[in-house]
């Protein structure tokens, strides 16, 4: 069901990336060391992360296998893909006539994380990275914010899950980058997540790699570059932002079933609640709901009904039906929408359910959207303006999850730009600005932590 929703993030974003003109390839998965320390600042930003590759087989000694044919470079499993992509464009791009390069890869990935969590922090997950090479810096730029609006798209449209769109600043922005674009979403112990990231990177790893191509004058140049990516940490968002003590509650455009139908059968019955249930999963799949066929489903397996309709609901299926011999007499169909307050299913007429099911599947993705943004709002302060209130906001907040803290939230205020007195003051706190937003208030005050003149607003938070 997890990798259901991974593959619907696959078929939403891939065509977004395909329609924007990039195209898709594969890269290889073991890098050689030595094209990372190519770009200082990449290497260093990951280094503790890596998994590294020293031997290339085992031999049995007596009792136990040992290590044997050491490579003469290590080789680092892909942590991301920025150098031994670079190489290619080195080799790829030698005038203006072969830019713009547009590239995908969906791959997995392996960083060694000290403290795992299950789809936001894990030491292998499945993601897709674009990097391209232009010619100049305006159209890097205008590349690096096209992609932060497909993020957006498929994180508030299709998942539902409210983001703040900003700037990382100077300390927090990607290893490398000139410039790292963020879309940041709360979950509901109020602690940030980073859902999708968009990266300028300068001429930073073209002079690394010599990427470098001829102008129409006839000079040399080094290209432009971006990347850009998000990964299955978009389950996790969507899990921490939706659910509910039941279980998870999925947006239609995101699910991978959008209806289940869940026959309840007597003796005697069987055949004809099952064609009743095969006849309604027909025609719901011939409905369309936001520009695709409607995925219905009918729960032919053998398993009692009761146990089928708790698990369809704790997986979070926007829509369940339930259909019995008194629902075929009557032709109707027990309606449970994942959304709504009441416990019982409603009865409805089998027509009247099937005319309004893109109705019903509008309301249930707007629901969980609307329901997301006040969540967020109602625990963002956005009237703390001194460094005491601040820190006595966060005090106390620490382990919310483990049940010894409260809850935590996001303070949105003016600061001052100045890196070094901001972590010295957030570092007890395990407080990070998650982002500068591109949306500013015309009117700064001083900064929330320093008191100086402020030069932005940002926004506070502690993060996974």
């Amino acid at each position: 069901w997890g990798y259901g929703i991974w593959e619907r993030i696959l078929v939403v974003l891939d065509k977004k990336i395909k329609d924007t003109g990039h195209e898709n390839a594969y890269f290889p998965l073991f890098i050689p060391l030595s094209l990372f320390e190519k770009e200082a600042a990449h290497v260093e930003g990951f280094a503790k992360e890596m998994a590294v590759v020293t031997h290339t087989r085992l031999k049995r000694e007596d009792d136990k296998f040992v290590l044997e044919g050491k490579l003469e470079e290590p080789l680092v499993v892909r942590p991301t893909s920025e150098m031994i992509i670079s190489e290619c464009f080195s080799n790829w791009v030698q005038s203006y006539r072969d830019l713009p390069v547009l590239i995908n890869q969906w791959a997995n990935v392996v960083r060694w994380e000290m403290r795992t969590r299950l789809f936001m922090r894990t030491s292998e997950f499945l993601w897709q990275e674009g990097h391209t090479a232009h010619a100049t810096q305006k159209e890097a730029e205008e590349e690096t914010w096209l992609m932060a609006e497909q993020y957006r798209s498929l994180i508030e449209d299709y998942m539902a899950v409210p983001t703040i769109q900003g700037r990382k600043s100077e300390d927090e922005k990607f290893a490398g980058a000139e410039v790292t674009l963020t879309l940041e979403a709360m979950t509901q112990d109020g602690r940030a997540l980073q859902m999708g990231t968009s990266h300028y990177l300068g001429q930073n790893f073209a002079k690394a790699s010599n990427i470098r191509f001829q102008n129409e004058k006839g000079e040399l140049e080094y290209v432009h570059t971006t990347s850009w990516g998000v990964s299955t940490r978009l389950i996790g968002g969507l899990i921490m932002t939706h659910s509910d003590d039941m279980g998870l509650r999925l947006p239609p455009r995101i699910a991978p079933k959008q209806i289940v139908i869940v026959p309840i059968m007597r003796e005697g019955t069987e055949e004809v609640v099952m064609n009743y249930g095969a006849a309604l999963e027909a025609r719901l799949k011939a409905l369309s709901y936001a520009g695709e066929p409607v995925r219905a489903q009918l729960d032919k397996r053998n398993r009692l009904a009761p146990d089928k309709k708790w698990e369809w609901i704790k997986k979070g299926v926007p829509i369940l039906i339930e259909v019995g011999p008194r629902d075929v007499e009557n032709n109707k169909v027990a309606v449970k929408i994942r959304t709504s307050d009441n416990p019982k299913a409603d009865f409805m007429e089998l027509e009247e359910f099937i005319a309004g099911v893109p109705e019903l599947l509008g309301q249930v993705q707007t629901a969980l959207f609307e329901q997301a943004v006040a969540y967020r709002d109602n625990n963002t302060r956005t009237d703390i303006t001194d460094f005491a209130a601040f820190k006595k906001y966060f005090e106390g907040k620490n382990e919310f999850l483990s049940g010894t803290g409260s809850k935590i939230g996001f303070i949105r205020a003016p600061w001052s730009g100045n890196i070094q007195a901001t972590e010295a003051a957030l570092k007890e706190m395990a407080v990070t600005i998650r982002c500068l937003p591109l949306e500013q208030k015309g009117d700064l005050g001083p900064c929330v932590i320093t008191g100086k003149p402020a030069v932005t607003e940002a926004v506070f938070g502690r993060n996974y």
